[in-house]
């Protein structure tokens, strides 16, 4: 039997998922979205995946500019999810709050991220409705202290160390 779209998303909102902020900066503009869908792929060379819906706004910017930075967020941040979320807010309103840094690449990288993963696009592909952008890793930056925020069954879980038992 073959899923229809609102099963399959029924499926997919099971599948727990970090919650991170990719942004974007250069000659087609700065944006950021929120998104779930991001993966790693090789650490050789260090490579992940976004994938990202073509009728977003942010979707020609991270192709044309060729560079993002995948800002994985903390416990706190769910605020800031929504924000970068909301359909219809301009770029420069996502990022009035909190505070931005870059790395190398010049994509906004969060400050008090979890971690930030800054890439140079390294391949696009187009499957459906989504561009699949795959980017090689140029610099990171790491909180050694953060919890991680995740989304899981449409709602926003605090994920942290499981205390082991001695």
């Amino acid at each position: 039997m073959t899923p229809d779209q609102t099963r399959f998303r029924q499926a997919m909102s099971r599948l727990g998922a970090a919650v991170n902020i990719v942004t974007t900066d250069g000659p087609s503009g700065r944006h950021g979205i929120t998104a779930s869908a991001v993966c790693s792929v090789t650490d050789t060379p260090p490579t992940l995946l976004v994938c990202v819906n073509r009728s977003s706004s942010a979707h020609d910017m991270f192709v044309e500019n060729g560079v993002f930075c995948v800002n994985v967020l903390g416990h706190d941040h769910a605020d800031l999810a929504m924000q970068f979320g909301r359909p219809g807010l301009a770029p420069e309103e996502r990022f009035e709050s909190d505070d931005w840094i870059t790395l190398e690449t010049g994509a906004p990288a969060l400050k008090s991220a979890t971690v930030s993963l800054d890439c140079r696009v390294s391949n696009v592909e187009t499957v459906g409705t989504h561009s699949v952008i795959m980017g090689e890793v140029i610099a990171l930056n790491i909180h050694e202290d953060s919890q991680s925020l995740v989304y899981f069954d449409r709602n926003f879980h605090r994920l942290g160390p499981v205390p082991t038992t001695p």
